[in-house]
């Protein structure tokens, strides 16, 4: 990882839902200490109602968020880039720490389907900051 504050990237297929939901939890529990990028290797064109309202339930506003196209240069900036189910449009660079959430995809699912994926979403990110940032 670099020397300065690390630099994470979620990546899913339609940017829509898990990795909006995982970078919305990141920026929330890591405040100014991580760099929080998100992408999809097949971009929606809007964010998951139902992952919106579950995330606003806790708090997290993720409204002003966009899926976004995953480049070659976004992953290769990244330190970590963590996949939610994109498959081979994943790039892999040497050096980089890779991990794979195996996830359930909230797509077409009400609100109450996306609550669990919401709070394993969270649990694996508080693992992840505790990884990325010791308590001093």
């Amino acid at each position: 990882m670099s020397d300065t504050k690390p630099t994470v990237l979620f990546v899913c297929v339609h940017n829509a839902g898990r990795s909006q939901m995982a970078a919305g939890w990141l920026r929330q529990l890591a405040g100014d200490q991580v760099e929080v990028r998100s992408a999809g290797s097949e971009p929606a064109e809007t964010i998951n109602p139902a992952a919106v309202e579950a995330m606003k339930e806790v708090g997290i506003d993720i409204t002003d968020q966009t899926p976004t196209k995953l480049t070659w240069d976004n992953a290769q900036e990244s330190d970590v880039i963590i996949t939610m189910g994109c498959g081979d449009a994943c790039p892999i660079f040497p050096g980089k720490r890779y991990e794979d959430w195996k996830l359930d995809d909230p797509a077409g699912k009400g609100v109450d389907s996306v609550r669990p994926i919401r709070d394993e979403i969270k649990a694996r990110i508080e693992v992840l900051l505790a990884d990325l940032i010791p308590a001093t």
